[in-house]
């Protein structure tokens, strides 16, 4: 097999692993009415996620950096596996709490190895575009494995979601056992070593922006089904196909954001993309019973929101050109603290304001990120 197919493999392992994390955004409801538990009580399932994968990858990345790396893919797997086992079979919210951290712990080194294997057994020359494949799975699992969640969902019950993602799984570390070479880790660098550049004002500010950018897409996203059939007022059935247009939306964002970064620069890609964030974020809460009118907004929340994500990681690896891949690596941190809070901050606003709230703190996020952006345009151009 070439190492052509062998990355995508890994790109398809990312996107399982991506599914995992994202999927509870499209059953929120239904988790919600079969564990008896709020809405908010269920977004903070992703929050407990996010949290242990920013919080944990760095640290058990670390602890294993003398493990092969196949054999590391196959044991994090395994236990990504076994979350999502116990997610299908323990009943009640608190287990089911336990077995998301169980997957997270698995979900963060399976990503981050995916990328480390792909780099070392891609072409001389192609590392780049390898690491992008796989990163482009995990983005993927919210374009088809969100929706799919809910087809699923609507089909056969939530829990069925995670007996496929569990056999899936399995079929993966067995693929990996058989496909990937021996493959040696690199040396690491020390924890406190990668924290020392967040002392350095330029990148503490431009983590910030991913911080608010995507934490204020959080916000919304995370209570997208309930707040699209109980304020939009879409039917529940249409719920699926709507979040398949809204996923189709973020990869041609994805797309047209790293065209934008290369033709017109990040400054002008950032504040462009997340100035028109904030305005559909703030169109959706007015956009109701109309269901071409909604799906309009919701095409270009996505599209805007994921146009950022490109220039974001490109404006990082050239704050420290030196230390891009630990500044990437502090990113990927980043993005999922910004995803727990939100989910968090959402819940409050759900469970304390109303559902209808939740686009307006949102956009408040997103607009924080746009001073920030601003704020390090100016410093890089005296």
């Amino acid at each position: 097999m070439s190492n052509t197919w062998k990355i995508y493999i890994l790109a398809i392992i990312s996107f399982l692993v991506g599914t995992s994390e994202y999927i509870i955004s499209g059953i929120l409801d239904n988790i919600a009415d079969t564990l008896g538990i709020t809405i908010a009580a269920a977004g903070q399932l992703i929050t407990i996620f996010s949290l242990v994968y920013a919080i944990f990858t760095p640290i058990l990345m670390a602890l294993t950096s003398s493990m092969d790396r196949r054999k590391l893919m196959i044991v994090s797997l395994a236990l990504f596996t076994v979350g999502n086992i116990l997610a299908f079979v323990l009943p009640g919210y608190a287990l089911f709490v336990l077995s998301r951290i169980i997957m997270a712990l698995g979900a963060g080194m399976v990503v981050v190895t995916a990328l480390t294997i792909a780099a070392k057994i891609a072409p001389e020359g192609k590392q780049g575009s390898a690491i992008a494949t796989v990163i482009m799975g995990f983005t993927a699992s919210l374009i088809i494995g969100v929706p799919l969640g809910r087809i699923v969902t609507d089909a056969y019950g939530w829990k069925t979601v995670f007996a496929g993602i569990a056999l899936l799984g399995l079929i993966a570390m067995i693929i990996i056992a058989a496909v990937i070479p021996p493959t040696k880790g690199d040396k690491p660098v020390p924890l406190i070593q990668q924290l020392a550049l967040l002392k350095k004002r330029k990148v503490a500010i431009g983590l910030s922006i991913t911080f608010f950018w995507l934490g204020g897409y959080s916000i919304a996203y995370t209570y997208i089904s309930p707040y699209l059939i109980n304020v939009s007022g879409i039917n529940n059935n249409l719920i699926s196909g709507v979040l398949l247009m809204f996923g189709i939306a973020s990869l041609i964002g994805s797309k047209f954001g790293g065209y934008s970064t290369d033709k017109w620069g990040v400054p002008f890609t950032l504040t462009g993309s997340m100035a028109l964030h904030v305005i559909m974020l703030i169109l959706l809460s007015l956009v109701t019973n109309s269901y071409i009118g909604v799906l309009i907004v919701l095409v270009l929340w996505s599209f805007s929101a994921w146009s950022s994500a490109p220039a974001q990681q490109y404006h990082l690896a050239t704050l420290e050109p030196k230390s891009s891949g630990v500044l990437l690596g502090l990113n990927q941190s980043m993005m999922q603290l910004s995803m727990a809070a939100g989910a968090g901050i959402g819940g409050i606003f759900v469970e304390k304001v109303s559902l209808n709230s939740i686009t307006w703190i949102g956009a408040l996020g997103v607009a924080i990120a746009i001073v920030a952006t601003l704020t390090v345009s100016r410093k890089k151009s005296k």
